[in-house]
């Protein structure tokens, strides 16, 4: 927003409250009112404003506070968004990033919990991303702002505290580059989102019963580093791939589609899946943690892949 006078954010309560996640705390202060705009309760209202603005030469920031509140913009995203630069030969560009926040763990209930990315890969047009380190979520929050399409950023509820060291200089990081969050020679666990640091915590756990473990995170889920990822398993020859949501038609069915078919004569035995399972989210903390996937079931598929019992 200093480099960029067209860059200006807008969303339900990021001004004065500084979104409902304290994310866009300090600048209204700095940049005012005119580039950190509360909008009235209308999702529709508020993609529909930045679809707008961005094909009139803007590059806005839309913030929805949830993303099961997604569903509510599906339109203006997926029929309006999506489609202009295609439909219009090139002629307009729509420069929109839309940044929404969601995930479990913390009692949220059925309907401020879901994980809805697998939806939105599914929309040509789209690019989407899911960070999960302070440096990733900086790195591709700036390609995406300065991309010339609708990219959406999901960010998870519980990764905010996550804190580790930056570079001074900010790096922007392509789409479609996947990040080796963890060498390994036995599997490959392809994670996203929170995922990744409890495919960490199991890693290291499998690791003291001699099982190593490599860990890959796509980061941008559209476009998707295939090549990285079948590169993983074709040098360990087992995957085990997991994301929060759930299971069914999620995104890891796409990855492990893109595994069978580019390195299925290396694998040495069946992609293991691991999601949230097929129910709305509870808000009763033992059943939120019974539906939602933890490092217990990463390690357990890791086992299954490698023919242990884990003891």
């Amino acid at each position: 927003m200093r480099e960029d006078s067209d860059v200006f954010l807008m969303g339900e309560d990021i001004a004065e409250m500084g979104g409902s996640m304290g994310v866009t705390q300090g600048l209204l202060d700095e940049f005012g009112p005119e580039r950190v705009r509360n909008t009235p309760i209308s999702e529709a209202g508020i993609v529909g404003a930045g679809i707008g603005a961005a094909m009139q030469g803007m590059r806005p920031v839309v913030e929805i506070m949830y993303e099961d509140f997604l569903t509510l913009s599906a339109e203006q995203i997926v029929n309006q968004a999506a489609k202009h630069r295609y439909m219009s030969g090139g002629q307009l560009k729509v420069p929109l990033t839309i940044r929404t926040q969601g995930g479990a763990g913390w009692s949220p209930g059925a309907q401020h919990a879901q994980q809805l990315e697998a939806w939105f890969v599914h929309i040509p047009g789209l690019k989407v991303v899911f960070p999960s380190t302070p440096t990733d979520v900086r790195g591709l929050l700036w390609t995406a702002i300065h991309d010339d399409n609708p990219v959406l950023v999901f960010e998870h509820r519980l990764l905010y505290p996550v804190k580790e060291e930056v570079p001074d200089e900010l790096e922007p990081i392509p789409f479609g580059q996947a990040r080796t969050v963890r060498e390994g020679e036995d599997v490959t666990v392809i994670a996203t989102g929170p995922m990744v640091h409890r495919s960490v915590e199991a890693a290291v756990e499998a690791e003291k019963n001699g099982v190593s473990v490599e860990i890959v995170d796509p980061r941008s889920l559209q476009p998707l580093d295939e090549e990285a990822l079948v590169a993983s398993v074709k040098k360990t020859n087992r995957c085990v791939v997991t994301h929060e949501a759930v299971t069914r038609m999620g995104f890891g069915a796409e990855v492990a589609s893109v595994i069978q078919y580019q390195a299925f004569d290396w694998l040495d035995a069946p992609i293991e899946r691991v999601g949230a399972k097929f129910a709305p989210l509870a808000f009763a903390p033992v059943m939120e943690q019974f539906i939602v996937p933890n490092s217990e079931d990463v390690l357990a598929a890791i086992y299954r892949t490698v023919g242990r019992d884990g003891n």
